[in-house]
């Protein structure tokens, strides 16, 4: 593991820790300890390829090449096999003319490998009740048609009462106001109205 200067701030892929240590090898995996990433290297070991200069394990830590200019926000993983919805980081990219008050890009393929998503905009929360900062759903239609894998935290927060099954894995964003030009963080106090809305689906 190598440790970059103090301005660069990433989340921990284990625990969302900021950190300013990434793996030595990829340089593309951030770990706020040397213990996480042994307890992750069993998953990261896929997708770790060394850089070019990698071969050289007493490298100086040096930052990053520069990367284009993202937003990180708070946003709820909703993934099929687990239990309960979890808070993630999502980096979002700015769109290219920022005066035209088009929303962020989130990039969330990561979650969908090999999928299409879509998205779905949750302007009402319980009974109804406007939502100051609407809730933005990201889907696979493919996963939601052939309703398979069923998402178990999804079934978990409705206690399997929704009349029907939400399938496939569920990324949700928070927008910064009912504008919707941004996002803002995304916690637990938005579960009620997205177990409202998954109840309801149909």
């Amino acid at each position: 593991m190598n440790t970059v200067g103090p301005v660069i701030n990433h989340p921990c892929t284990l625990c969302c820790r900021p950190t300013s240590m990434w793996c030595s090898r990829c340089q593309n995996a951030w770990y706020c300890t040397p213990e996480h990433l042994q307890t992750d290297w069993p998953r990261h070991r896929r997708e770790c390829i060394p850089t070019t200069h990698a071969q050289n394990y007493n490298m100086i830590a040096t930052p990053p090449p520069a990367e284009q200019q993202t937003i990180t926000v708070s946003a709820i993983l909703f993934e099929p096999e687990e239990e309960r919805p979890r808070i993630i980081t999502v980096k979002c990219r700015p769109p290219q003319v920022p005066s035209q008050g088009m929303c962020p890009q989130p990039l969330i393929s990561v979650h969908f490998p090999h999928e299409q998503t879509e998205s779905i905009v949750l302007t009402q929360g319980l009974n109804g009740e406007p939502l100051r900062f609407p809730l933005h759903l990201w889907y696979s239609p493919t996963a939601l048609s052939r309703c398979a894998p069923i998402n178990r935290a999804i079934y978990h927060i409705t206690s399997g009462a929704a009349a029907k099954h939400w399938c496939g894995t569920v990324v949700v964003l928070k927008f910064n106001g009912s504008r919707r030009q941004g996002y803002s963080d995304a916690g637990s106090n938005d579960l009620p109205a997205l177990s409202a809305y998954f109840l309801a689906y149909k």
